[in-house]
């Protein structure tokens, strides 16, 4: 069960979502979507069931809320408008919240960039890594 931390942290997570993990008929649609499936740990529908069964404390350690590219694709394929990339966007930005820190700070970023990096990459990883 969780704690009183954890549940404020969850009704946070809801609401800075707008999303109702409750909605979830857990069909997978979204998961299947997902560009970045292989790299993470928790898939977007796992998001949504843990959220709404109140396991929050494996996915604020999980480097699954880095993985996640923002591509919003599970949003477009949720059949319930459950939206598991706001999830996972409000849980990554809890722990940096909670951590009063960036996972990445903005020198680290130019040793990952290569020419061929569309612009929108560079300002999506801005937009990610930072508060």
């Amino acid at each position: 069960m969780s704690t009183v931390k954890e549940k404020n942290m969850i009704d946070e997570i809801l609401r800075m979502s707008g999303s109702d993990p409750k909605r979830c008929m857990k069909c997978g649609k979204c998961s299947a979507t997902c560009p970045a499936f292989a790299e993470m740990e928790y898939h977007p529908h796992q998001f949504a069931s843990m959220i709404d069964q109140g396991k929050i404390q494996p996915l604020l350690t999980s480097e699954a809320i880095y993985k996640c590219l923002s591509c919003f694709a599970c949003m477009e394929r949720c059949p319930r408008d459950v939206k598991p990339a706001k999830l996972i966007e409000a849980v990554r930005l809890c722990v940096i919240r909670e951590q009063s820190r960036n996972h990445m700070t903005p020198d680290d970023i130019p040793c990952l960039l290569d020419e061929d990096l569309p612009q929108q990459a560079i300002v999506s990883v801005f937009r990610k890594y930072s508060k």
